[in-house]
């Protein structure tokens, strides 16, 4: 055994909740909430410090980079702390893109506890911990692979769920107009449709955007 802490970055844009989780995780022996973040750019600055095991995480702030953005940041750097994504969503358009983005957990935020303790703890050994309804979206996107649209495509689609046109895409995301449209066309193969529209509505359906 050893008797040094689990360092604890806490990044959430509500207060409230971070105090409440910092309330909950430092009854926990072995665990130490060292920082909080308000922001994902914040938290992305913050897990840098070399001073952070995992990074518990949520998937949407106000403003600026999203949870999943953010994991990608933290987690492409070397030696870099383990990001466990505490949130109340759980639909694919949510888990897909985080898991994609190097989370080594996901967790929800009305688990009891002791769920969440565990799944810190297995986060900071390196091992997966996943909510049982987020295993089983996984499982059923595996068990149905034509389906699984990438983290991308899903960029896409969700921009062209917005109104936004090809040449607009590809300004947002920095994308040749013809790269765009190569994303759409397996896009559409994938949930064998032939237009904007419908691969929009197809997806939001199967739960792989908002709208």
């Amino acid at each position: 055994m050893t008797d040094v802490p689990i360092r604890l970055l806490l990044a959430d844009d509500h207060p409230v909740l971070r105090a409440g989780l910092r309330a909950l995780l430092e009854t926990e022996p072995g665990l130490e909430v060292v920082a909080e973040a308000a922001t994902a750019e914040e938290a992305v600055s913050r897990a840098a410090g070399g001073d952070i095991d995992v990074v518990l995480m949520d998937l949407r702030f106000g403003k600026g980079m999203g949870g999943a953005e953010a994991t990608a940041a933290i987690t492409r750097r070397p030696d870099a702390p383990r990001v466990l994504i505490v949130t109340t969503y759980d639909s694919d358009a949510d888990t897909l893109p985080a898991i994609e983005a190097g989370a080594t957990g996901y967790v929800l935020k009305d688990a009891p506890p002791e769920d969440l303790t565990a799944a810190v703890r297995s986060a900071a050994a390196g091992r997966t911990a996943l909510a049982p309804t987020v295993a089983d979206r996984l499982m059923n996107r595996l068990r149905t692979p034509a389906t699984s649209l990438t983290r991308r495509e899903t960029e896409v689609l969700a921009l062209v769920a917005e109104g936004l046109s090809n040449q607009a895409i590809g300004r947002r995301l920095h994308l040749t107009e013809g790269t765009v449209k190569s994303h759409l066309a397996r896009v559409y193969a994938k949930l064998d449709v032939d237009s904007r529209t419908a691969a929009v509505a197809a997806a939001s359906a199967l739960g792989l955007i908002h709208r």
